[in-house]
């Protein structure tokens, strides 16, 4: 899969990987299937959302990010997104807006 990605595409993930998520090259080489899922609908807004909850203290466990990438969509929602409700209630809406591609600067916190 990976190998009928652009160059550009490829380029695109593995700066967002290694910049903002800090990412070792060794760790994507073990977890190709990282670059073969969409950036924009999965990987980034995953990304914010683990990165959301370990910033605001709701995140009791150290979560990979290739781990949160493979959930499927419901499972994801329902372990990370549905359980902090009341704690973070636009989470929701902001993870549906980031996979439509509307990535909020930060997602809110109230």
């Amino acid at each position: 899969m990976v190998l009928r990605k652009s160059k550009e595409s490829l380029k695109r993930r593995s700066e967002f990987l290694f910049s903002e998520v800090g990412l070792e090259p060794v760790y994507i080489a073990h977890r190709p299937v990282i670059l073969s899922l969409s950036l924009e609908r999965r990987v980034r807004p995953r990304y914010y959302v683990i990165k959301f909850l370990k910033k605001n203290g709701l995140l009791d466990r150290d979560l990979s990010l290739d781990s949160a990438v493979k959930m499927t969509d419901k499972v994801f929602v329902e372990k990370l997104i549905c359980p902090h409700k009341e704690a973070a209630p636009h989470l929701a809406e902001d993870y549906a807006a980031a996979c439509k591609g509307e990535v909020p600067t930060n997602f809110r916190f109230t």
